[in-house]
């Protein structure tokens, strides 16, 4: 973008693969998508139809700066409108993967379609015809990567009907957006950050932009979801402090707890601001305004004096037995500081606020400290699964027992008879993909687990299936659509289509000199397995029509 500015001529990308070609050609074709859908919705919010959008935000203190600032915009009811504007700039592949569209079933296939996205019975007209706006009579916010390009939206809707969906609702993840991976607003707090050298966390949307409104312009959101390590090293490269102010309610205390726990191991300096009177920022910044807030935010806690104060709150330090509790408690936030000298600092402070011997907690601190490091080699696993697992054994605990209806496609995620768990486990048992995978085990188990079981955890598993499964459900409760399983399933096709091609490679470099038939049928099948792996919606029939002909 400097570049652009300033005139200079940037030097060709060169990509080592076709695929590799074909993937940037995608990101940069959905980052102009998003870029046209964000100047849709604008221009949707300042029309006659964008009235009631434009009293909300009102109503919500959103003044017109605050509006253009963030870039809010309004999705009008009708499903076609943006389909309509795009539909001339970009192909019906690309508006697809863009994740700002569903689609209606015409071919009443089973929840995991195993035909190309693009049915060869429809012609492309009808095919676009099914094609319709996700966002549908809501308040558009975009979400910017730190670079300042709009990638996703979140959408609050207007409507009081239970049918219109989920009060706020956030696109799936694209070959541009991930979740785990973005900050609501570090492209206008980044520069910011860097200069006052801390960041303010939020949980809500909203509640950045007020904050963000009143002048403390270095605040960024986690946008309702769990703070993840990749949005902590994504933070870590502005500033190595931060002050954690999520929602005073009990939802919002466990997400700062696990957002702590998270902060402490990349070592963090961290302060907690917890708002009287229960108010979340967004109120207590229109209630109370910037002065108290900022008289707020210079009156933050120190983060283990957070935690002491939650475990004394929890369990009564006045007996034994509620000693014994919050020692428990506040043991696993000690484990996770890296450096030995603050543990040890912390011991003493512990012991003095909960009138407990140090000697006795010091030696409750070394069986902890031998904990860490069993605990660090026990999770490790769980670093080398990928998002795309995660999603699809989430789904399969999901056990909701829907019969499918009606003629929309599952992967709309947006009719009643959408199951998780149904869609997960047809695709898994059907196609394969999790063979050869670090989850392989566990995902078994989950397949031939018993349907009449009441909780999952019941289920018959080996010791690390049972860890690796509570650290998945645990740090993640975003909810399940069925284009989020879809896209897992495509992304895990891909893997499996990857490790084909690199063992056809091995077998290609150790066979030159040996039958040439079958060195032509691995060229064959490399080729073959390239050009599937150029399809954006590639599925595992046309991987297997790939490997078999």
């Amino acid at each position: 973008m400097v570049a652009q500015k300033l005139g200079v001529a940037l030097p060709k990308a060169v990509f080592s693969s076709e695929s590799e070609a074909r993937d940037a050609k995608l990101r940069t074709t959905l980052l102009e998508i998003h870029e046209r859908a964000c100047a849709f919705f604008q221009e949707c919010l300042r029309r006659t139809e964008g009235a009631r959008a434009r009293e909300y935000l009102a109503s919500r203190g959103r003044d017109d700066a605050t509006i253009k600032k963030f870039r809010i915009g309004f999705a009008p009811d009708s499903g076609f409108l943006l389909r309509d504007r795009l539909k001339n700039e970009f192909s019906q592949e690309a508006l697809r993967e863009s994740g700002l569209f569903s689609w209606k079933d015409t071919n009443q296939q089973s929840p995991i379609s195993t035909q190309p996205a693009t049915a060869q019975s429809a012609s492309p007209a009808a095919a676009l015809s099914s094609m319709y706006s996700k966002f549908r009579n809501r308040v558009m916010f975009p979400i910017a990567s730190d670079s300042g390009r709009v990638i996703a939206f979140t959408g609050r809707t207007l409507s009081a009907d239970e049918k219109a969906g989920p009060k706020y609702l956030n696109s799936p993840e694209t070959a541009i957006y991930s979740k785990s991976r973005v900050l609501f607003n570090l492209d206008l707090a980044k520069e910011t950050i860097r200069a006052l050298n801390y960041a303010v966390l939020v949980e809500g949307q909203m509640d950045c932009i007020s904050v963000f409104a009143a002048g403390f312009h270095n605040v960024i959101a986690s946008s309702g979801t769990a703070f993840t390590a990749a949005q902590a090293s994504l933070l870590g490269r502005f500033s190595k402090q931060i002050v954690v102010n999520f929602d005073p309610d009990a939802a919002g205390a466990k997400a700062t707890e696990r957002t702590l726990a998270l902060l402490i191991e990349e070592e963090f300096e961290i302060r907690v601001l917890t708002l009287d009177q229960g108010l979340d920022p967004d109120l207590f910044v229109r209630r109370k305004g910037k002065d108290a807030y900022a008289a707020a935010l210079r009156s933050s806690q120190k983060y283990f004096d957070y935690l002491i104060e939650r475990a004394r709150v929890q369990f009564p330090v006045r007996s034994a037995e509620g000693k014994h509790k919050a020692l428990n408690y506040l043991l696993p936030h000690i484990q996770r500081v890296p450096s030995r000298i603050v543990r040890d600092s912390l011991a003493e402070e512990i012991a003095q606020k909960l009138n407990i011997d140090s000697a006795v907690l010091r030696q409750e601190l070394k069986h902890a400290a031998v904990g860490r490091k069993s605990a660090t080699v026990k999770t490790a696993p769980e670093a080398q699964i990928t998002d795309a697992e995660k999603i699809l054994i989430r789904a399969l605990t999901s056990a909701t027992q829907l019969q499918s209806e009606g003629s929309t496609s599952d992967r709309s995620g947006e009719d009643d008879a959408f199951d998780p768990a149904r869609q997960a486990r047809f695709v898994l048992a059907s196609e394969r993909l999790h063979l050869g995978l670090a989850t392989e085990s566990l995902i078994n188990s989950l397949l031939h687990a018993p349907a009449e079981a009441a909780d999952i955890m019941d289920a018959e598993l080996s010791p690390d299936d049972r860890r690796l499964l509570a650290a998945i459900l645990m740090k993640d409760d975003e909810e399940l659509s069925a284009e989020k399983i879809e896209g897992a399933t495509r992304a895990l096709v891909r893997v499996q289509v990857r490790r084909r091609l690199e063992d056809i490679q091995r077998q290609l470099e150790t066979q030159r000199a040996h039958d040439p038939a079958h060195l032509k049928a691995l060229m064959d099948e490399k080729l073959r397995l390239k050009r599937a792996l150029m399809n954006p919606v590639i599925t595992g029939d046309q991987i297997a029509s790939a490997s078999a002909h």
